[in-house]
């Protein structure tokens, strides 16, 4: 059957249908899930024309699959991008990008507050390779000038940052990388396609963790890489292919279920964000909120211009400090202290001792990742039953001081 003539659908259109075409053999209106590793060949003609790239088809599943075709052809939609690639998680999606455009001899400049393991990345793994990378602080452009390299490759960062929610001004930076010759790569996980596009602000690729938002219920693993085609179809038959790091069909599969709804569960989740913000804000237990959102929030205007939403990954400072964030995380009742985020359900952890351990507790302090730093990605349940759980769990720091020994954990 012919693929559907979409036109210029709207955003939550565009998740029901980009990408979805009834199956050709039995008409199946939901895309099926192709659990196969293989594909068998017409004829030798047939196997070699496809290999040679002379004719489009499936060779194997390591190299694509109807299943997971259909989920790139409707992220690549989502994002306004030429094409998409799934993978087998965030970071194969972030390994596999980054390693296809930056090789031994080159530099990465990165923002100082990523993601633990992409913190990781950059900062064991990639040096092995002769890629130099360096990291600052770029909210503040000054430093793009300051650190860009006549052999930068990438400018790399996340915004909003993970997990301080600070902010990075993508149209400006693109602006300065491109001028130096070198591409930039955003991760979009906290904020998906609906609430911003780094690509319409000039990134050149954007990379996904759909573990979060984009599969929504914390069943999946899996990541997203979209940008130019040519680009994409590098990455693919190169660090993709031979590093290995693919979706399994079932994966996309869940993803694209998933998609369907992500409009309405990102309005839910940042309606109840705001709130919740607006309540931990209020509170005497709590030293600091950072939430794009609040007013307070020192990068608010430039969440307002290169965002629709404020999204619903909230971090507060806690008064008492690690002390505070173990007793705090310890009784909590309705939100689960689980790592991951962009889950339907309230999930709650303490950086400092969970997904930013492993970063030296220097640099860890220097992008500020203190020690009384609490993470909370908001759910779609009721919000009084969230600020009722939150309000709870901080009633009980009443007589923690902050713990000087702790502290150095």
């Amino acid at each position: 059957m012919e693929k559907k003539d979409l036109g210029k659908l709207g955003f939550q259109s565009l998740c029901c249908h980009a990408g979805q075409h009834a199956d050709p053999q039995t008409g199946a209106h939901n895309t099926p899930i192709y659990q196969t590793s293989t594909f068998a060949f017409k004829n030798v003609q047939d196997g070699a024309d496809k290999f040679a790239g002379e004719k489009e088809g499936y060779i194997y599943t390591r190299l694509g699959n109807p299943t997971q075709s259909a989920l790139e052809e409707k992220m690549a939609a989502l994002e306004g991008a030429e094409a998409a690639i799934a993978t087998a998680s965030g970071m194969s999606a972030i390994s596999a990008s980054v390693m296809a455009v930056a090789y031994a001899g080159d530099h990465i400049l990165a923002h100082d507050c990523l993601y633990g393991c992409t913190h990781s990345l950059m900062e064991e793994i990639l040096p092995r390779y002769g890629i130099e990378v360096t990291f600052a602080d770029l909210s503040d452009l000054d430093n793009v000038d300051e650190y860009l390299q006549d052999n930068t490759k990438l400018v790399y960062l996340e915004t909003p940052s993970n997990p301080t929610l600070n902010l990075v001004d993508i149209e400006e930076i693109s602006k300065k990388a491109h001028a130096a010759g070198a591409k930039v790569i955003v991760d979009n996980t906290f904020m998906t396609p609906y609430l911003q596009n780094p690509l319409a602000l000039g990134a050149d690729m954007v990379v996904h963790s759909a573990t979060k938002y984009i599969g929504g219920h914390g069943d999946a693993i899996a990541g997203i890489i979209a940008g130019k085609e040519e680009m994409l179809a590098e990455i693919r038959m190169t660090t993709l292919k031979d590093f290995g790091g693919i979706i399994s069909p079932f994966n996309a599969w869940l993803l694209l279920r998933g998609l369907k709804t992500l409009p309405i569960r990102v309005d839910k989740h940042t309606e109840n964000a705001m709130e919740v913000a607006e309540f931990l804000e209020a509170h005497d237990k709590v030293e600091r909120v950072f939430y794009p959102g609040l007013e307070s929030h020192p990068q608010h205007d430039l969440a307002k211009k290169q965002a629709s939403g404020f999204g619903s990954m909230i971090s507060f400072e806690l008064k008492g400090g690690y002390a505070a964030g173990e007793k705090m995380m310890n009784n909590v009742n309705l939100a689960t202290l689980a790592v991951s985020l962009g889950d339907v359900d309230t999930l709650i952890q303490h950086p400092a001792s969970m997904t930013h351990a492993p970063v030296p507790r220097e640099e860890r302090l220097a992008a500020g990742i203190t020690d009384g730093l609490v993470r909370i990605s908001i759910g779609i349940e009721d919000v009084e039953d969230i600020i009722a759980d939150l309000d709870n769990s901080l009633s009980v720091l009443a007589d923690v001081e902050e713990d000087e020994s702790l502290a150095t954990v």
